[in-house]
């Protein structure tokens, strides 16, 4: 992907990024993305972060799905691992997926793909 946005691909059709803003969602689409999977709990830390209903207001304005898995920082449970299988399977790619740092996502798509 040719982008401003801090991404780094972990798979040929898969980005993962540190937190994106509601303006980040049209650079996303302009850059090819066809979907967005936010995996930050809202509010995490604390309310200057952007919430999920305002960033899915932007992505899908952007002509982005978008869908929001939230999971812990530490861990994933089963429950969400299989949620992420779904949406993988189910998702137009290219897909961008964030959270704090991009770990976490990074980490939910590697298990995802083992579980699925």
């Amino acid at each position: 992907m040719n982008t401003a946005l801090p991404v780094r691909a972990i798979a040929e059709d898969v980005c993962v990024a540190p937190q994106l803003s509601t303006g980040d969602m049209a650079e996303a689409a302009r850059a090819g993305f066809r979907s967005v999977v936010n995996n930050r709990p809202d509010f995490e830390d604390g309310p200057h972060q952007p919430s999920s209903a305002q960033i899915e207001a932007a992505a899908r304005a952007a002509g982005l799905d978008y869908r929001f898995l939230p999971v812990a920082s530490g861990y994933q449970s089963a429950q969400e691992i299989a949620a992420m299988a779904v949406l993988l399977r189910e998702l137009p790619r290219p897909l961008l997926m964030f959270c704090r740092s991009g770990a976490r996502s990074r980490q939910l798509y590697a298990s995802a793909l083992q579980g699925s």
